[in-house]
This record gives C-alpha cells, sequence and structure tokens, in this order.
C-alpha cells in the first residue's frame, strides 16, 4: 500500500510540474497625453497570457485597432474600444496588438501604443542586440523585430508537447510501479 501512495505521489508532482499553467505578468500602462511611448518600449517583453492594464483619467478611451487605423490614426474602426478609466486587455494571442486613444488628435499627439506577442517558439529582440523569448513593446516609430525561431534540430534539445510530457510520465510511472512490484 506505502508503494500505491509513493506512486500517486510522484504521478501527482509530475502532472502538476507539467501542466502547471505558465505565469503572467500584468503591465501596467498610465495611458495619457504627453507620455513617451517609445520608452515605455524599452526592455518589455509579452508573452500570450499577459495583460496589459491601461490606466487614465476622464477623456481618453483604449481602442484595440488594425495595424492600418493604428498607422493613420483613423478614428472610429474599433475592434474593441473601452472608457472606464482602467482597460485590462488580456493578450491572448501571438502577434501584433496596436492601441489608441480615440479622442480627436490623441493618437497623432502620441497615444498609440503596439505590442508584439510572439508565438511560443519564436524570440524577439530585446533592442540590446540580444534576443528573449519575447518582443518588446513598440511604439508607433519602430517596427517590431523578428526573432529567431527556436529549432530542436538547432538547438540540439528537444522539446516535449504536454501530450508528449504525459506519455513519458505514465511510461515512466509504469516502470516505476513494476520495479516497486
Amino acid at each position: 500500500m506505502a508503494n500505491l501512495s509513493t506512486l500517486v505521489g510522484f504521478l501527482v508532482i509530475i502532472f502538476f510540474n507539467v501542466f502547471a499553467p505558465a505565469s503572467s505578468a500584468s503591465h501596467p500602462v498610465e495611458w495619457s497625453l504627453g507620455k513617451d511611448y517609445s520608452s515605455l518600449a524599452t526592455g518589455k517583453s509579452f508573452a500570450v497570457g499577459d495583460t496589459i492594464v491601461f490606466n487614465y483619467g476622464a477623456g481618453h478611451t483604449v481602442d484595440e485597432v488594425s495595424e492600418s487605423d493604428y498607422k493613420s490614426c483613423t478614428l472610429g474602426n474599433a475592434i474593441s474600444s473601452d472608457s472606464s478609466g482602467t482597460t485590462s486587455i488580456a493578450l491572448k494571442t501571438s502577434g501584433p496588438h496596436y492601441f489608441i486613444c480615440s479622442i480627436p488628435g490623441h493618437c497623432t499627439g502620441g497615444m498609440k501604443l503596439s505590442v508584439t506577442v510572439p508565438a511560443a517558439s519564436s524570440g524577439g529582440s530585446t533592442g540590446d542586440g540580444t534576443t528573449d523569448k519575447n518582443t518588446p513593446v513598440q511604439d508607433g516609430k519602430t517596427t517590431p523585430s523578428e526573432g529567431k525561431k527556436a529549432s530542436p534540430s538547432a538547438s540540439g534539445t528537444a522539446v516535449l508537447k504536454p501530450l508528449d510530457a504525459l506519455v513519458v510520465t505514465c511510461v515512466v510511472a509504469l516502470l516505476y510501479a513494476l520495479a516497486l512490484s
């Protein structure tokens, strides 16, 4: 019976280490005119699951827009819009995300932010010549740089997907149970 409880404990530890959700980060943004969003971009990196929290006073909005609307500061075509004073945007997908303030003159005055979330297997430039697994926030004046794609064959290490890890865990547990009996 002790062997069974040891096996169960072992499996529980392995399961939670393999399937525990990755920690996500919250990135506060003070959303107002007169801010330099290019300096905000320096050194920040994002991942799927992170949240951007825009904090702002009355007279502003946070609109998620297309790339073309972002570049031209076109108002009225928002994918989503909020003016509550605190807007939390969950980054659910990889790729670029574009935000502007839709009050006339605010976007052209600099209230625009672009965030690029890399795919899980790609890396991004940190702006200092090195690469990181995430790509930093970008402002309207810079273009997100493409990171190097991580390749199992290039690095010489294998990358296990969760299902593969589960299969390996089950095989190890089975071998462990057989060794105990």
